[in-house]
């Protein structure tokens, strides 16, 4: 019995740091090849159905062997863990990893690094200290609660503040970003805590990322300007489903308004503070900034995406495009002018030039193998350019890094076969295991695909689905998640349920995602209405959720700018873009949004999938396959009984 294996046993580690522990074949099966991807420095893409415990899989086989190598004195082995979400981040380094290490006796140095949005900059918070009359009663009212909570923090990590919302206006305030920090320049370098946390990173044994930090520095060591992550002799990819489209953006380039805007606030706030003698400085940044609200403006109000292409051919677009260009040059033109005058207004400079080199890149909208597209926010345009693969790139660096690497999810065939996930980052060629869920999903749940409901695009369409929730509502006394692919018939749902049930209705947006879950936990009864971010990374167990409801096959918008440049790209090589691209991805996003119902062994529920494509059409059958194997049915009231049941035994 080999070191793995005996972690794993009824008499190791494992079993002695965690009560009620018992092995599990699948766990083990995974993690000893993990062991091997590790000693032999391959690729390895792991599907661990939910319940496998893939964290402790792929955890225990890379501490082990970097305990080996410290022992046989070959110097300990660096292991990079990267996540798709800061919530799993976390949870892997505060309860994961410490149970782990002290089960295992090990002395690995572990650490914790995020990107530098997440980390207080001493210097920008103080320059907001000389301006903060400016600041709209709320940001000022959360600014207070940062600097009191700057002066205790050994961290700067503002995950620690609890009290201040996730999106609060206040944070480009007191962060930095890749633009506006003065980095050796900075007068707080010494103090400086995303410097002292990479400094942590760099001595530490293994270091837990997100996949957005870790290609981030990719792509900065791809073009030589540093690096914030450490060579790693093993590469652990969890929630792996997410990496090709988050490499793609990383490997691409992008110019938005926010830029603008910050460069724009940071030189006013230079000129009102030190260089009050040059008034063009205020009359070029206000001009600026005007200009890109208005650009803003053209677009449509809610959030969307759309080809930039297309855009750029319109007239008024193309206008104001050009006016961002001439102002953002007048600009530069006066900066310029103050250079060598202090550090703040080069830095603002340096900014200047590469946002004049990024508008050129998004001006030559004709450059082959690119996807250029835009999304908006309710207050900015972000403009891109994509890659439409990243196969050769990423697998090329995979190839070369001399590493051990594993991808795992629960979530990466399709079909029963990874071809998709593979080809998407040229890892062909590289070890699969395919692992089943150890939950008994045909004792502890239901598939539910009603008759009879009206087509998506029909205006009743969400009278419909109300109609249809309202008994598994009551049935269920609530615990209830309803998953949307859209934000409008989330709301037009959101505002029928409203009028015909007694439940707390928690809508996304409300509130912040944690906050919207701590609130669907510990309120009785409540009904949570959400879109994407809910499908996957939510863990609601036992009771409190038993019924899901998805609205439909959570295929990608036809009109998604990417999804057409990949699909054009894919019929010149003769091939089929819906079973290549759409087809595989809804599957994975619809195993994702199937995997929020049993969290536990414990758990029973009804997954509602209000689509009836999955039996009368021939791709039904490939999502059906993917899916854990329930009973399936058609009877909303036999449903109702089953959740009523559940209900009465409490």
């Amino acid at each position: 019995m080999n070191a793995v294996e005996h972690a794993f046993s009824h008499q190791g580690a494992l079993a002695k740091a965690i009560n009620g522990f018992s092995p599990r074949q699948a766990q083990l099966d995974m993690a000893l090849e993990v062991a091997k991807a590790i000693e032999q420095k391959s690729s390895l893409i792991v599907e661990a159905g939910t319940g496998t415990g893939k964290t402790f899989a792929y955890l225990i086989p890379a501490l082990l062997a970097n305990k080996a190598n410290a022992e046989n004195d070959a110097g300990q082995i660096k292991i990079i863990v990267s996540t798709g979400t800061k919530n799993l981040q976390e949870q892997l380094f505060h309860k994961d990893l410490p149970l782990i290490r002290k089960a295992l006796a090990s002395n690995a140095q572990v650490a914790l690094l995020k990107g530098r949005a997440n980390y207080l900059c001493i210097y920008r918070l103080e320059q907001y200290q000389q301006s903060r009359g400016q600041l709209d009663a709320q940001t000022l009212a959360d600014f207070v609660k940062v600097r009191a909570w700057a002066n205790g923090t050994h961290s700067g990590d503002i995950g620690e503040l609890v009290n201040v919302t996730e999106g609060s206006p206040v944070f480009p305030f007191v962060t930095s970003t890749v633009d506006n920090c003065l980095a050796k320049d900075c007068p707080n370098i010494e103090d400086c805590y995303l410097i002292k946390a990479r400094t942590k990173a760099i001595d530490a044994d293994l270091v837990v990322v997100n996949h957005h930090l870790f290609f981030a520095d990719m792509a900065l060591k791809d073009s030589g300007f540093g690096e914030l992550i450490p060579k790693a002799d093993v590469m652990i990819f969890d929630e792996a489903h997410q990496i090709a489209d988050i490499a793609s953006e990383y490997f691409g380039e992008a110019f938005s308004t926010r830029q603008m805007l910050d460069l724009c606030s940071d030189v006013l706030q230079v000129y009102r503070t030190e260089l009050t003698d040059v008034k063009q400085l205020a009359k070029a940044a206000e001009k600026l900034l005007k200009t890109s609200q208005e650009f803003r403006l053209l677009f449509s109000y809610d959030p969307e995406r759309g080809n930039w292409r297309e855009k750029h051919q319109q007239q008024q677009f193309a206008h104001a495009f050009k006016l961002l260009k001439t102002d953002l040059d007048f600009l530069y033109q006066v900066i310029k002018l103050c250079v060598s005058r202090n550090e703040a207004i080069d830095n603002c400079f340096d900014r200047a030039v590469n946002l004049l080199a990024q508008y050129e890149v998004m001006a030559d909208v004709e450059a082959m193998g690119m996807s250029f597209w835009y999304e908006t926010t309710p207050r900015h345009v972000v403009l891109h350019k994509t890659p439409l693969s990243v196969a050769d790139k990423f697998g090329t660096y995979v190839k070369e890094s001399g590493a051990g690497w594993i991808f795992t999810s629960a979530t990466l065939a399709v079909d029963g076969a990874f071809k998709h996930f593979s080809s998407h980052l040229g890892l062909e060629g590289s070890a699969s295991l395919l692992l089943d869920s150890p939950f008994d999903y045909a004792k502890q749940s239901q598939l539910i695909i009603p008759r009879y409901l009206p087509a998506a695009n029909d205006m009743n369409r969400a009278k419909a689905l109300s109609e249809l929730a309202i008994p598994l509502i009551e049935a269920s006394a609530g615990a209830c998640f309803m998953l949307f692919t859209s934000y409008r018939v989330m709301h037009q749902v959101a505002e029928l349920l409203t009028e015909n049930i007694d439940n707390p209705l928690l809508v996304q947006g409300q509130m912040g995602k944690r906050k919207l879950l701590e609130e669907f936990v510990e309120q009785d009864s409540a009904v949570l209405l959400a879109t994407a971010s809910f499908w996957e990374g939510v863990d609601v167990r036992g009771d409190k959720l038993t019924c899901v409801i998805i609205d439909k096959l959570p295929f990608a918008s036809p009109n998604d700018p990417l999804l057409q440049a990949r699909s054009e790209d894919v019929k010149r090589q003769g091939k089929d873009p819906f079973a290549q691209i759409q087809l595989p991805q809804a599957v994975i996003a619809l195993k994702q949004g199937v995997g929020r119902l049993i969290r536990d062994v414990n758990d029973n529920g009804i997954l509602v999938i209000c689509d009836d494509r999955l039996v009368n059409r021939p791709y039904g059958e490939v999502f059906l396959k993917s899916l854990p194997d329930m009973k399936r049915s058609r009877d909303i009231k036999q449903a109702a009984t089953f959740l009523a049941q559940l209900v009465s035994r409490k």
